[in-house]
């Protein structure tokens, strides 16, 4: 699919506009270091919505290799995960109207956009998702395998935390691109867990609230690390 830049309008760049301002007034100082300087090494800026083919993906590219992927909305598992391991973000091109600003049912633009690619600069954070796709790919048959590595993606890339310098920081896109949400994980009141394959992949996860806990990672080639032999564990959790 071609993202058909030609054909956002003004309100949507306006949208645009008000998401990304919103964020970049409280993020500074609650998302991660790497996010934050992704933002810039991927040219995000609150003039206009990002044009992929000119502006996002030739830098996307240099840094790592990778590239943003336009597709309609939600798609399959096998297409989904064939689409990370050859380096190409799936993103809709679609953008919320302003009577969906705080809620949505389906990710939008803004979301798949603001929310995953910036961090999609760093190396190391970009070989976890890689080589997490293969190891889904090798086990694209097997429903209750494939919900094991659901729960990993959704808690790390979606809805991670990440300790820096003592303090707590986001990096996961779910949280990055809700204010509400961003606001929320980091209180006092809401359980943080150090990250451990084991538990995370024994913990369900909500769709249509917050989470009610949040794993925290110490650096991103932990992540990396952590899927190292991850096809003999799955195998162990599926036979359960």
């Amino acid at each position: 699919m071609d993202q058909a830049y030609d054909h956002y309008t003004k309100a949507d760049h306006q949208m645009w506009r008000q998401l990304f301002e919103r964020q970049r007034r409280i993020l500074p100082q609650i998302a991660s270091s790497a996010y934050l300087d992704g933002i810039e090494k991927v040219g995000f800026t609150a003039e206009h919505i990002p044009n992929f083919e000119s502006e996002t993906n030739p830098l996307l590219s240099a840094l790592t290799g990778w590239e943003v992927y336009v597709v309609p909305g939600l798609i399959p598992h096998k297409e989904f995960y064939s689409h990370l391991y050859n380096r190409q973000f799936p993103a809709s091109s679609w953008l919320r109207k302003p009577e969906q600003i705080d809620y949505l049912q389906e990710p939008d633009m803004f979301h798949d956009t603001f929310g995953h690619v910036p961090l999609l600069s760093n190396q190391a954070f970009c070989d976890f998702i890689s080589h997490l796709s293969a190891v889904a790919l090798r086990f694209i048959d097997n429903e209750e395998i494939l919900q094991l590595i659901s729960r990993l993606y959704w808690y790390t890339v979606e809805f991670g935390l990440i300790r820096e310098n003592g303090a707590l920081k986001i990096y996961g896109g779910g949280i990055i691109s809700s204010t509400g949400e961003s606001n929320y994980c980091l209180g006092k009141q809401v359980p943080k867990i150090d990250f451990d394959l084991v538990t995370v992949m024994n913990t369900p996860y909500h769709i249509d609230k917050y989470q009610d806990h949040y794993f925290v990672i110490q650096s991103y080639d932990q992540l990396y690390d952590s899927v190292t032999g991850i096809e003999e564990l799955l195998v162990v959790f599926a036979d359960k």
